[in-house]
C-alpha cells in the first residue's frame, strides 16, 4: 500500500477480525462503534476484505477485496454496498474526511469551511 496513504479501519472475513488504526483513537467512541459496525456487517455480508483509508488529498475511499479462489465473495453486493453506505453515512464519511484533513494534516480549517459552501 502507498505509504501516503493511511487505513483508518477495516475488517477481513476470512480471520473474522476487525482493525482500527491506533493514530485515530482521539475520535469519538460512538463513531468507531459505528466505523465498526460498518466494517463487520459488510464483510458478513459480502465476504471478503472491506477497508476505509485516506487518500494523500484526505478524501475516504472504501475498498474491498477478496482472496481468489473465494467463491462467496460477491463483487455486484459489493458495489451496491458501498453505493448505499455513501448513500446512508455521508455525514460520517464528511466529518471524518474534515477531521483527518484539520488533525492529521493540519490544513487550515476556516479555508476548508470555506471550500464547503
Amino acid at each position: 500500500m502507498d505509504e501516503k496513504r493511511v487505513v483508518l479501519c477495516g475488517a477481513n472475513a476470512y480471520e473474522k477480525k476487525y482493525y482500527f488504526n491506533e493514530k485515530f483513537d482521539k475520535i469519538p467512541d460512538s463513531i468507531k462503534d459505528e466505523l465498526h459496525i460498518i466494517c463487520v456487517l459488510f464483510t458478513e455480508e459480502v465476504g471478503g476484505i472491506f477497508t476505509l483509508v485516506f487518500e494523500e488529498d484526505g478524501s475516504l475511499s472504501m475498498e474491498t477485496d477478496a482472496e481468489e479462489d473465494d467463491i462467496y465473495y460477491d463483487e455486484i453486493s459489493s458495489g451496491l454496498l458501498i453505493s448505499e453506505i455513501r448513500r446512508n453515512r455521508q455525514e460520517l464519511l464528511e466529518s471524518l474526511t474534515l477531521y483527518y484533513r484539520v488533525f492529521i494534516l493540519k490544513e487550515d480549517p476556516s479555508v476548508l469551511l470555506s471550500e464547503e459552501e
